[in-house]
């Protein structure tokens, strides 16, 4: 995947001309590229355009303006950007209405040891970004990288291969296949 470079960013100024057809754009290409599994994680997969959406929404919100600190909002969401040899993902835990946010995550601690992306005969574990967690605590946000082998690189472009994501957590095992439209949406990341 090609890197965002500061030519990509419009900032705040320019980009509230262009935001709601952006953001309908963005809305649509999530729709394929969002999975959940179980009641309480939803994963959605990264790729330039929703991090060049993302990087434009923060600069907007934050009013972002100095060179420098645009270059900083590149910089981290590059760090996010799938690559050539791996998937990257947005996973979010949800905590039911009324629930004890703390009590609730702390429920799946440990969970970054069992998240799999199953592409075909390929069982694809999860890397979490460090810092995120610890063994008493976990974030609600959490970003993760599927390492593709080139085998299962592969099997991810080729039309029909079979995807399903898989917690095996002991307090939270749930699977979830994937659609052929998400499959496809992935994998036309590797195909331009």
């Amino acid at each position: 995947m090609e890197l965002i470079t500061r030519a990509d960013i419009r900032g705040p100024d320019l980009y509230e001309g262009f935001r709601d057809d952006l953001r309908k754009h963005i809305i649509a290409l999530k729709k394929h590229r969002r999975v959940t599994v179980g009641d309480r994680v939803t994963l959605v997969f990264e790729n330039r355009k929703t991090l060049i959406f993302q990087i434009e929404e923060m600069l907007r919100a934050e009013h972002i303006r100095e060179p420098d600190k645009i270059q900083d909002e590149i910089d981290v969401y590059n760090a996010l950007m799938p690559s050539a040899d791996s998937l990257s993902a947005t996973l979010f835990l949800e905590v039911p209405p009324g629930a004890d946010a703390r009590v609730e995550l702390d429920r799946l601690i440990g969970l970054d040891e069992h998240v799999v992306i199953h592409i075909g005969d390929h069982a694809v574990r999860a890397a979490f970004e460090p810092g995120r967690g610890t063994d008493e605590r976990i974030s609600a946000v959490q970003y993760v990288r599927f390492p593709l082998s080139a085998d299962a690189r592969r099997a991810l472009v080729t039309r029909g291969t079979a995807l399903k994501l898989e917690i095996d957590h002991p307090g939270y095992r749930h699977e979830t296949a994937v659609t052929e439209d998400m499959r496809a949406s992935l994998a036309a990341d590797y195909q331009s």
